[in-house]
């Protein structure tokens, strides 16, 4: 089967696959959980504000597209990220892709979400009771990404979403898949990919649970464990669809532009726009914007820059981004280092 009867097939996936995508709105702003599998990482990635779903590639390929997994360079990459989030609160996360013939590449992340100390509070003591809780977040991802020929890629994620407030906790999986496309002319390559799809999640725990005396009951009778039930949520399903377009290319100047249309189920949709100018594949500079209509979104200019490290027959980039915060806070700060072996 040559390449286009391949990327046909795979838009064709796509568009069914995205069926559930298809019903984001203003209205539905907010009402998704898990938000801990929207939060980008990569520092790469984030400056170019998410843009370059069709070149994002190596370990950083696992969060975005994995199709992109297995356009890597190295046998072994490994990727730590930090971010310092709005409200103090902090984004680690690890990444690994490790080749495994010619199967192609598999991936493993982690990422957790610490949300930090927090004052617990009871309808008998709203000002609090003098404990404190750290709610956490967190998801494990397995990759797997291949190419299908010299010009198709493909790569799949299934996720295990785990969170945990005081003994509340909730679980459950998502899935994502992408493609990545090179037209073969002027360098332009195409992506497409599909995140976090899967069954509603719900929250349940001791905390939920209390002992009650029945009316009607016998009041000699012991009282009876009786639990609370929460409401369901719905993962933050996305369909997204990217071009990335060279500039300038070989010798020791590359320049290119990227950008990527997502829409989302539970936000208005949105475009990103990115361009990343790379010196002698040493040293970058990159700039990113998120173009939306929600006119209380956080979020718009990402900035960054990287340098690679000579280690040997190996290297490591080193990668910083800032994403500029509309109020109240400061700009969110990420860095990432990313071995390759």
């Amino acid at each position: 089967m040559n390449a286009s009867k391949y990327l046909g097939s795979a838009l064709a996936m796509l568009a069914l696959a995205a069926g559930t995508a298809w019903a984001g709105s203003p209205d539905r702003l907010g009402t998704s959980g898990a938000p801990e599998l929207r939060l980008p990482v990569g520092a790469r990635s984030i400056a170019l504000a998410g843009s370059d779903l069709g070149t994002v590639s190596g370990v950083e390929a696992l969060f975005y597209n994995p199709a992109g997994a297995a356009e890597s360079n190295a046998s072994t990459e490994v990727m730590a990220s930090h971010t310092e989030y709005i409200a103090d609160m902090k984004v680690n996360y690890v990444a690994v892709t490790q080749a495994v013939g010619h199967l192609g590449f598999i991936g493993v992340s982690a990422k957790v979400l610490s949300i930090g100390d927090m004052t617990e509070t009871t309808e008998a003591a709203p000002d609090g009771t003098g404990e404190t809780f750290s709610p956490t977040f967190s998801t494990l991802g397995l990759t797997f990404a291949r190419k299908m020929t010299d010009r198709v890629d493909f790569g799949a994620t299934v996720t295990y979403d785990a969170e945990r407030v005081l003994q509340e906790t909730a679980a459950g999986v998502s899935f994502g898949f992408g493609f990545q496309y090179d037209t073969d002319y002027r360098g332009v390559r195409l992506g497409m990919a599909m995140n976090n799809f899967g069954a509603n999640m719900q929250y349940s725990g001791s905390d939920l649970e209390h002992l009650q005396q029945l009316p009607g009951y016998n009041p000699f009778v012991a009282p009876r464990d009786l639990a609370l039930s929460t409401a369901t949520f719905e993962l933050p399903t996305n369909f997204q669809f990217g071009m990335s377009v060279p500039i300038v290319r070989g010798g020791e100047h590359a320049f290119a532009v990227d950008g990527v249309y997502i829409n989302n189920s539970f936000a208005v949709d949105e475009g990103r726009v990115g361009a990343e100018y790379v010196y002698h594949k040493m040293f970058a500079l990159r700039a990113g914007y998120k173009l939306t209509s929600d006119s209380n979104d956080l979020f718009g200019l990402s900035y960054g820059a990287g340098a690679r490290v000579p280690l040997g027959s190996s290297s490591m980039w080193v990668d910083y981004a800032g994403q500029s915060v509309s109020d109240f806070f400061d700009d969110v700060q990420h860095v990432s280092v990313t071995f390759e072996f």
